[in-house]
């Protein structure tokens, strides 16, 4: 996948662009081989795929080894879940963390109800909230 260009939010081009960022960061931070941790991100109102499933990604993290697939089932959960309207997922992914609109947005999403989250997004680990800027400057 060429990561030198922008990609528009929400494709299958730019899940799976996401995936493989998500799957570098994770192996760079130095997984513990009993790590096993699960990971969803779904479009409340995002487009059905061909399969059936719905605009979104699964995150795993299997005995220390990442992986992802684009498309969720539409009650699919994992131990982290997000679900977030696609309008919202499209603000934050133009945004940066860095930019005071970013915390705000987020505030804003989460009372709103346009973003739901169940679980701690720290089990994760630390990478995981350093691949959002890197995202962003790859997002149209």
């Amino acid at each position: 996948m060429n990561m030198d260009r922008r990609l528009t939010q929400g494709t299958g081009e730019w899940f799976a662009m996401v995936g493989s960022m998500m799957c570098d960061a994770a192996r760079g931070f130095g997984l513990s081989p009993d790590l096993t941790v699960s990971f969803v991100e779904r479009y409340t109102d995002g487009v059905v795929l061909a399969d059936g499933s719905i605009q979104g990604i699964r995150f795993d993290i299997t005995n220390g080894i990442p992986t992802f697939r684009y498309g969720v089932g539409r009650g699919e959960g994992g131990d982290i879940t997000i679900e977030i309207t696609s309008s919202v997922a499209r603000k934050l992914n133009l945004v940066k963390t860095t930019d005071p609109e970013y915390k705000a947005a987020v505030k804003s999403a989460l009372q709103s109800g346009g973003m739901k989250v169940q679980g701690d997004p720290a089990l994760l680990g630390n990478w995981f909230s350093q691949i959002h800027d890197p995202i962003v400057e790859l997002t149209i």
